[in-house]
C-alpha cells in the first residue's frame, strides 16, 4: 500500500517527528494498531524527508 505523503503546511523539525515517533510507540505500549501503524508510517516518512532537507541546509 502506497504512503500518503505528509500533509501540505509547516515542515515540522526532524527533531519535533522523532518525539511525536517515540510517544506514539509509548501510548501503544510497543504495539501498533492498524491506524497507529498508519500514522507511525507517515511520521517516519515526514521524519526521513526532514532529515534530508536539515542536511542540505546545513551543507
Amino acid at each position: 500500500m502506497p504512503l500518503t505523503p505528509p500533509p501540505p503546511g509547516p515542515v515540522r523539525s526532524s527533531v519535533e517527528l522523532n518525539e511525536r515517533i517515540r510517544g506514539l510507540w509509548l501510548r501503544a505500549g510497543g504495539r501498533l494498531s492498524a491506524e497507529q501503524r498508519r500514522e507511525y508510517e507517515q511520521l517516519v516518512t515526514e521524519w526521513a524527508t526532514a532529515v534530508r532537507e536539515e542536511v542540505v541546509k546545513a551543507a
